[in-house]
């Protein structure tokens, strides 16, 4: 295995390396140094970001946050029509390791670039209250002239219910009345997203 010896050598080591053909934990020594042992991560980060009490992992925390901050950024300087992937790359960090059902609604202006992005409800592991009453409310403070939704599925099955496309529709129908646009609905599980929108859904 290669062996990244100290920080003093981390501007070399990655303008030699291809960072994708690096393992788990020369990742980590690259980004948080060489002194831990991170052999119990080598098949799996997901403890890493499953929680925040060591030390460890509120370093890989802030630096999730960072990117999700980065993606955010991006979401807000280009128009997300026919963007899905931009999306999507967002979503699936936002809902990386939660054991709940989550319903966030992305506001976008006449430009289709983001305004906002909040979580609205929150649920149990298997489903989620969501009031039209209150989406209505939300986008009319943002002045948003369009939404995407998402939320996520905990079970790892990006498949919409029957219950998840007729909540779809009941928020079309009253979005419309105020002349704000559904753009997408997103369901994420684990590392696969569906788009309603991409299967004409919409």
């Amino acid at each position: 295995m290669r062996r990244i010896a100290d920080n003093g050598t981390l501007c070399a080591v990655v303008r030699a390396l291809n960072l994708t053909l690096l393992s788990n934990q020369e990742l980590l020594r690259l980004l948080l140094g060489t002194q831990a042992d991170y052999r119990a991560y080598a098949s799996s980060l997901h403890p890493l970001f499953s929680a925040s009490g060591s030390a460890l992992q509120k370093r890989c925390s802030a630096a999730r946050e960072l990117v999700m901050r980065w993606l955010q950024e991006d979401l807000h300087r280009r128009s997300l029509l026919g963007r899905p992937a931009a999306v999507e790359s967002y979503l699936r960090l936002y809902f990386s390791g939660r054991e709940h059902e989550s319903f966030v609604v992305l506001f976008l202006d006449a430009q289709n670039q983001l305004i906002s992005a909040e979580e609205l409800f929150r649920g149990t592991l298997t489903q989620t209250a969501v009031y039209p009453r209150e989406i209505l409310k939300a986008a009319l403070r943002h002045n948003a002239a369009g939404v995407i939704f998402a939320h996520n599925h905990p079970s790892g099955l990006a498949e919409p219910s029957n219950a998840d496309r007729r909540l779809t529709e009941t928020l079309q129908k009253a979005l419309v009345l105020v002349d704000i646009k559904v753009l997408d609905h997103f369901i994420v599980a684990g590392s696969n997203a569906l788009s309603f929108a991409e299967h004409g859904w919409l």
